[in-house]
């Protein structure tokens, strides 16, 4: 499991990691600069949360690790990495339908809600790490 020890950073290929799921107490980091956006992470075992340019992104319950998350018009990737299973809300698109892919399997499609949240769940017990991609259907 590959924890972001700095709570969060920039990757050579432009994406970013961030969360530590392994703190006991809450960790914070604030106006990270990346490709000219703003971002605030939280994280701890219980729960790690993203917001870019003070809009939600990403909040997972209990906390993840989450490395090479990558946005693009059409969705999200990411792989993600636990000590258990984890409840994951990703802020998207209002209102629009997504394929959902864990290790590079479809899980199914779902559609966002009027604030644009969409909720996965993913079995992390087990194994080191999941990659999930979620694409605009």
């Amino acid at each position: 499991m590959a924890v972001v020890q700095e709570l969060l950073r920039s990757e050579a290929d432009g994406s970013i990691s961030f969360g530590n799921h392994t703190l006991a107490q809450k960790a914070k980091l604030e106006d990270f600069a990346h490709e000219g956006d703003l971002y605030k992470v939280k994280t701890f075992a219980t729960m790690t949360k993203l917001e870019k340019n003070g809009m939600f992104l990403y909040e997972s319950v209990p906390g993840t690790s989450v490395n090479h998350f990558e946005e693009a018009v059409d969705g999200v990737s990411f792989t993600v990495s636990g000590d258990e299973d984890a409840q994951i809300t990703l802020g998207l698109c209002d209102d629009t339908e997504y394929e959902v892919f864990f290790a590079g399997s479809s899980v199914g499609r779902m559609k966002t809600n009027l604030g644009g949240k969409l909720s996965i769940s993913v079995e992390l017990a087990d194994v080191d790490e999941v990659h999930v991609k979620v694409v605009e259907a």
